[in-house]
């Protein structure tokens, strides 16, 4: 009997042990309509996103801070479908009475995540300021790989 329970224990710690050795399923994240909000949210989620092995497909809209995916997730796990819409803007703050107060810091903090080729897109369309500026079609699809028909389906 005490051979049985050591043989158990051996299962079970190799079953352990090799449950770590085994390499992660990675799911893939969608964003599709995705209006943005706070940078630290995203920060957040992207981060996990990134630690984790997703892929992300972008679907559709993605404004604002969702636009940090571009800075945190590697380039190599984001596609992109000709649906796909992101839009850029200045950092801003709640102030009085809900009107939007720029955020120089917060404009910052977007501008030091993103990667150098939305970096030069963004110097050529005025930087980030007040108005939107959209990234899609064949500029979005010139620095994003197209996703394959397999990674709309998943």
């Amino acid at each position: 009997m005490r051979w049985l329970r050591t043989a158990w224990a051996v299962v079970a710690c190799s079953a352990f042990l090799l449950s770590f050795s085994l390499p992660q399923a990675s799911a893939t994240m969608r964003i599709s309509d995705d209006v943005g909000g706070r940078i630290g949210a995203y920060v957040d989620q992207y981060s996990a996103v990134r630690n984790s092995g997703q892929r992300v497909v972008i679907d559709g809209v993605c404004l604002s801070a969702c636009t940090l995916v571009l800075g945190i997730v590697p380039r190599e796990r984001i596609c992109v479908t000709n649906r796909a819409n992101l839009g850029f803007h200045a950092a801003w703050m709640p102030g009085p009475e809900g009107r939007p107060i720029p955020s120089p810091a917060g404009t910052q903090a977007l501008w030091d995540m993103y990667p150098a080729n939305v970096k030069r897109w963004l110097n050529s369309k005025g930087g980030l300021n007040a108005k939107m500026k959209f990234l899609r079609g064949r500029e979005l699809m010139a620095m994003y790989p197209q996703c394959d028909r397999d990674a709309w389906v998943r």
